[in-house]
């Protein structure tokens, strides 16, 4: 076995769990089962390499200059993948090079700008579970950011939901249980699920680490001393990611820089309450963050609302929308900030204008303390930090109101100026080439610059002057790695050179010579090189060290901004929209004029988009919607639900007036889906949503639910929804305020036997056998769907649509629909008390001559004509 051979076990042992990526030179290589999982999941060629006696190991790499790429489509999938790096030089290396692993890249730990989504966090979360209490924390490398919270077991799927973390760690003793809880159901969250030792959860250990990494003598400071399960949760991250990549202590410089590291902001505590929770098929039907059928992002919520400048807003606003507030004093704030906004014009273009020179701060400091930003970033922090100022004194103007903001826009002219002093405005190539530090700033680095500078020079001129000394007009200077710099000429002119020429290569057609005085100035430029690298990093790195120890300071104006932005932004979206500022209170009343849905309205012309009315209160909780398809009553129920999460967010809304009170909870019930990975059909995916809102829901909660019990016979359907209904009405427990859509016409019965019960339905207009549906909602129920109107619109074929009017008209004309309809042109029948009956497939109809009188034989195939000749053929048998 070669030492390479056993250098590489020695490591791989170590990180069993993990691909070693293995430097060698300009590549990353993989080994054994390794090579053969990174061949197949990246699609590479597998090699092979002799690395001992009769031992040909299987191998796979990839370039160490796109290693990024490869490195991302190995952890979307789910894989850890460790760092190996050469840490010697292997120019100056004596027998093997030194190599070990600097990192380990989880889902949760990925820091590289390439690899991560912008205008999202990426979230590493852990959880330790306690009988029906859980303790959750989580972290954003990337932002520093570090949360923990403790809760009942029923709300961890809609805090997993919520922060949408790539991983979470949990204790390898619990792993089996974590996998096969409800909690994690796959159709509610998706993450990479890792176990750790169980010791990282004991509240002893997780404690000492959380005292040791903030250098402080106790936990108080943050509030969690009586919150044993967050604790565990949070010690758990600070040991995870002290194992994957070492951290950076606040404050502390003295670890070795060569190392990649992280930094956390303190511990902030949080309570559930504070919030409202939002279950994952909420957040989809309501197309929060995705919307239409390709979950696209320009036909979502956040899309029609979202004017931020700056990636730190828009992940900041993306948070506020999974988090709607509870509490009244902050949610006012917040309206306040957006409304001072909103009132001037001129004060928020030029905000916006600021906002629109500021870099991703957050990530950005991140990567000053990691030891990996890039000159051209530190460059971008300086201009962001020199924006600053300017947005606190755009502050000024607004009055009281927007003060607070101010606070957070704390100066950092330290940073400022020493980047201002140190770094060229414009750096171009590497740390080490000798174009980032600024001329001036370093002495010595200057003096390697004109050192080199003047031997490049020389060795520039040199050229010309062998040519005029030896005649040779082809004659010519080069340089490669191997000789250095060295004189070319031809074969046939290589007779009668000058006697201080000394060959050096021989080549097809040409020789290649040097003279004493090329070589004294190569060592001169060699040596100035390496020297002008070793100083530019070393500058460098500890101009990058000073401005880290600003990095609380940075992230506190980061946080400031982006709050600014946000507010700019919802007030931008509101000129922009004709939103207004919604009246919110702790009444249970909601109370919405001309109400719009923000996505819907986006994307019709303008001013085609109907609004309407709707309240909800005590004396009327429950609105029985009823009305045909088509005609917008899924969109009417949603956009009360978008209005009402988008007030408690702080933003203005699409009406011309809004009262909403506080809403707890939002639950939707809407849309056919099914679970075949669980043997679920549509209806019974259907049923276990409504019961989990039927148990979950409180007085002041709000509930959508669309078309339940049309998944079943028309009987058992009817039955379950006037249940629900009565239930939500009736419940002490319950008495929720509700939207409840359906084609059910008979529930209209319940308004008169239910007091907090109103029926509305969407008006239709009629022009002989040609509707047109308004989008207004109107007081009073429907009697009629116009299915097969809209079955016509979508283009099914006319025989088809023919015949269901001939059935349509058949079971009316007998009474056998579930409720007595209108055929075309004829006028209201029947009354919504009238007994209901299972539908058969086909009913007796009118007489065989009216069957055949009523044929369209003229756009009749010649199918359909053999078809329907059939059916009269058996209507005709049936009468005998």
């Amino acid at each position: 076995m070669t030492p390479i051979r056993r250098q590489y076990l020695k490591i791989k042992e170590a990180y069993r769990d993990s691909i070693v990526l293995f430097r060698m030179g300009d590549f990353y290589e993989t080994f054994d089962d390794d090579a053969r999982l990174v061949a197949s999941e990246l699609d590479i060629t597998l090699t092979g390499r002799s690395l001992g006696k009769n031992l040909r190991v299987p191998m796979a790499g990839v370039p160490a200059h796109s290693v990024d790429s490869y490195l991302a489509r190995l952890v979307k999938k789910g894989h850890q993948v460790a760092i190996c790096e050469q840490l010697s030089d292997p120019a100056q290396s004596k027998g093997l090079v030194d190599r070990d692993v600097v990192r380990v890249v989880t889902p949760g730990t990925v820091f590289e700008d390439s690899l991560l989504d912008q205008q999202a966090n990426n979230y590493l979360a852990a959880m330790v579970a306690e009988g029906d209490t859980v303790g959750l924390a989580y972290a954003d490398i990337t932002t520093g950011e570090f949360a923990a919270a403790q809760m009942s077991f029923s709300q961890l799927p809609l805090e997993l939901a919520r922060i949408s973390p790539a991983e979470v760690i949990v204790a390898q003793s619990a792993l089996s249980g974590w996998e096969s809880a409800e909690a994690l159901d796959s159709r509610e969250v998706n993450f990479s699920l890792t176990a750790t030792d169980d010791t990282s959860f004991e509240t002893k250990t997780a404690t000492e680490n959380l005292l040791g990494y903030f250098r402080i003598q106790t936990l108080e400071s943050f509030g969690c001393e009586n919150l044993p399960l967050a604790v565990s949760a949070a010690g758990a991250i600070v040991e995870y990611l002290e194992r994957t990549r070492p951290i950076t202590r606040p404050n502390d410089q003295t670890e070795s820089q060569a190392l990649k590291r992280i930094r956390l902001n303190n511990l902030a505590i949080y309570s559930t309450q504070q919030y409202m929770a939002l279950d994952n098929r909420t957040r989809k039907n309501l197309e929060l963050l995705q919307g239409g059928k390709g979950e696209q992002k320009e036909l979502s919520l956040i899309a029609s609302i979202d004017r931020t400048k700056t990636v730190m807003g828009a992940r900041l606003l993306r948070r506020w929308i999974g988090q709607p507030l509870l509490e009244l004093e902050a949610l006012q704030r917040r309206l306040d900030a957006v409304d001072g906004f909103h009132a001037d014009g001129l004060a928020r273009n030029r905000v916006a204008s600021t906002l629109s020179t500021v870099p991703d701060l957050e990530r950005i400091i991140g990567r000053v303390v990691a030891g990996t930003v890039a000159p051209r970033e530190l460059v971008a922090l300086k201009t962001g930090l020199e924006a600053i100022p300017e947005l606190r004194n755009s502050l000024d103007g607004f009055g009281f109101e927007l003060q607070w903001l101010q606070a957070g826009l704390v100066p950092c002219p330290e940073v400022v100026d020493v980047i201002e002093a140190a770094i060229e405005p414009e750096p171009s190539g590497g740390v080490g080439d000798g174009n980032v530090v600024r001329s001036g700033f370093s002495t010595e680095i200057d003096e390697l610059k004109n050192a080199s500078a003047n031997a490049r020079q020389y060795i520039a001129s040199l050229e010309q002057k062998e040519r005029e000394r030896t005649g040779i007009r082809s004659l010519r200077v080069g340089y490669n790695q191997v000789f250095g710099y060295y004189i070319e000429v031809s074969k046939s002119q290589a007779n009668g050179l000058p006697d201080d020429y000394i060959r050096r290569q021989t080549l097809t057609h040409a020789e290649r010579y040097i003279v004493p005085e090329l070589k004294e100035y190569e060592s001169l430029v060699l040596n100035a090189r390496e020297r002008l690298a070793e100083a530019e990093e070393a500058t460098y790195r500890r101009v990058c060290e000073q401005v880290a120890q600003s990095a609380a300071t940075v992230l506190r104006a980061s946080a400031a901004v982006a709050e600014i932005d946000v507010f700019a932004g919802l007030a931008q979206a509101a000129v922009d929209n004709g939103y207004v500022r919604p009246v919110v209170d702790n009444d249970t009343t909601i109370r919405i004029r001309d109400g719009r849905h923000p996505v819907v309205e986006r994307v019709l012309p303008s001013g085609q988009y109907v609004p309407n009315d709707v309240e909800l209160s005590s004396e009327s909780r429950v609105l029985v919607l009823t009305g045909p398809n088509m005609a917008g009553k899924s969109t009417y129920i949603r956009q009360v639900a978008l209005i009402t999460l988008m007030a408690q967010v702080g933003s203005f809304v699409p009406a011309s007036e809004a009262h909403i009170g506080l809403v707890d909870r939002i639950f939707t019930r809407v849309g056919l889906q099914d679970d075949l990975a669980t043997g679920q059909s549509t209806f019974m995916v259907e049923m276990v949503e409504t019961a989990a809102i039927l148990n979950q829901a409180t007085p002041r909660s709000l509930v959508i639910l669309d078309e339940i019990g049309r998944g079943t016979s028309t009987y058992d359907g009817l039955s379950i929804a006037r249940s629900v209904i009565e239930h939500i009405h009736n419940s002490p427990r319950l008495g929720c305020k509700t939207l409840f859509a359906t084609h059910y016409h008979e529930l209209t019965e319940l308004a008169s036997t239910l007091p907090g019960v109103r029926n509305f339905s969407v008006a239709v207009a009629e022009e002989g056998s040609d509707v047109v549906f308004l989008h207004r909602i109107v007081p009073g129920g429907a009697d009629r769907s116009y299915g097969v109107h809209v079955a016509r619109l979508a283009g099914l074929p006319q025989g088809v649509v023919n015949r269901a009017w001939e059935v349509l008209t058949d079971l009316e004309s007998e009474g056998r629909a579930p409720v007595q309809r209108r055929a075309r042109g004829t006028g209201r029948s029947g009354t919504s008390g009238e007994a209901s009956q299972q539908l058969p497939l086909f009913a007796a109809g009118p007489s065989l001559v009216d069957s055949i009188r009523e044929l369209d034989v003229a756009n009749m195939t010649p199918l359909e004509a053999l078809n329907k000749l059939y059916e009269l053929q058996e209507q005709a048998n049936s009468l005998l």
